[in-house]
């Protein structure tokens, strides 16, 4: 390593747009601050044995400002591991820590950039009280840490999902058809919410808002009755089944959490069965996390790019930076963890949608018109 003092930066858990918009910010005003600059590979695995790195320089950082994903590469697997949103987080090993202290004191660190979601700094809040000078960049297209107003990708995972309603309208309408899109969302609404209004949806289901089939199938026969022989049905992956709970579509993971997903096809098989309607299932999955970002996801991720080396700069370890509008702060890494943001059942969005007629599948979707279609039941 060279004589100037180095910051060293890893992606950790998901990909997501925006991610090399953090790198490239970070690296070039490190490089404006007189340091050098590293890049950990395969997250917080490159940290221990065998070491894994990358120079990071104006050069090999150059025109990734657009590109979809992290040149680092990332895993929400492996020896580090930590539980997000419900259930008890997991003790990394301290032997693992000892390890991550060693490397950062042979290649002499001034400070390690942390970017991740909730999962990911839980583990960057251990190497803190470990002793090891960590900043935390929030990351989750979720949308929902709660300290701070938006995360970057999440606007972009809008934005696909949004693309994906604006295809599936012209479909629907051509056919008279319902169609369901299932989007990602494991503990909080926010993609289905936001591409649901912006792209026309009719019904959205929430993990947040409690919903029957019985109100699903009456917004149809409502739709139905007026001449609009369609429904948009956009519904999040977390969204839990009436009187049941989370579906699932795999085993869990190392990290104990298990693989959402098959949501969307019970709820277009149930109101196929009901209302002997067509309707069509599509899960956008993965499709919302590539991609380049949106100008807002590449405009924050710079931000919390260049905030980030500001706090190694200033010595302001164990911090994370958060988007406060119309500025950039930081909380303590405790602090961000562990609270979620979640959809306000009666918060202005929500309100704003049931203006407009989208129905949420509860018995509130009757107070604003609707209620009178009688629909036929059936046993799940």
């Amino acid at each position: 390593m060279s004589r100037r003092p180095t910051i060293g930066i890893l992606t950790s858990g998901g990909d997501c747009p925006g991610l090399n918009a953090v790198i490239r910010a970070s690296t070039k005003s490190a490089i404006r601050l007189g340091y050098d600059c590293i890049g950990f590979l395969r997250g917080y695995e490159g940290l221990v044995e065998p070491v894994n790195y990358m120079p990071l320089n104006a050069q090999n950082t150059a025109g990734i400002l657009l590109q979809g994903g992290t040149i680092l590469g990332s895993t929400n697997r492996g020896r580090f591991t930590a539980l997000v949103g419900e259930g008890e987080r997991v003790r990394i090993d301290p032997a693992l820590l000892e390890e991550v202290a060693v490397t950062v004191r042979q290649l002499a660190l001034t400070g390690l950039i942390c970017v991740g979601g909730d999962g990911s700094l839980g583990i960057a809040q251990q190497l803190h009280e470990y002793g090891i000078p960590v900043v935390g960049v929030p990351k989750t297209i979720d949308n929902d840490l709660g300290v701070t107003a938006f995360t970057f990708g999440f606007d972009s995972a809008v934005a696909a999902a949004t693309d994906a309603l604006d295809r599936l309208h012209t479909t629907a309408a051509s056919h008279e058809r319902v169609m369901v899109l299932e989007v990602m969302g494991r503990h909080a609404g926010w993609i289905a919410l936001h591409a649901g209004i912006a792209g026309g949806g009719d019904v959205i289901l929430l993990p947040e808002i409690p919903w029957t089939f019985e109100n699903v199938c009456r917004k149809v026969v409502e739709r139905d009755a007026v001449g609009k022989r369609f429904t948009l049905i956009v519904v999040a992956e977390g969204a839990r089944a009436p009187g049941g709970g989370l579906v699932h579509a795999g085993t869990g993971d190392c990290a104990g959490q298990v693989k959402l997903g098959g949501i969307g096809e019970i709820v277009g098989r149930e109101v196929e069965a009901r209302l002997g309607r067509e309707v069509r299932t599509v899960v956008l999955g993965h499709l919302q996390r590539g991609g380049a970002p949106t100008p807002f996801d590449r405009m924050l991720a710079t931000e919390f790019g260049a905030h980030a080396t500001r706090l190694v700069h200033e010595g302001r370890f164990g911090e994370m930076v958060c988007y406060r509008p119309p500025d950039i702060s930081s909380v303590t890494i405790a602090a961000a963890i562990g609270r979620l943001s979640t959809v306000d059942p009666h918060g202005s969005a929500v309100q704003a949608a049931r203006a407009l007629g989208i129905g949420f599948g509860d018995d509130e979707d009757s107070c604003f018109g609707g209620g009178g279609a009688v629909v036929p039941s059936r046993k799940v």
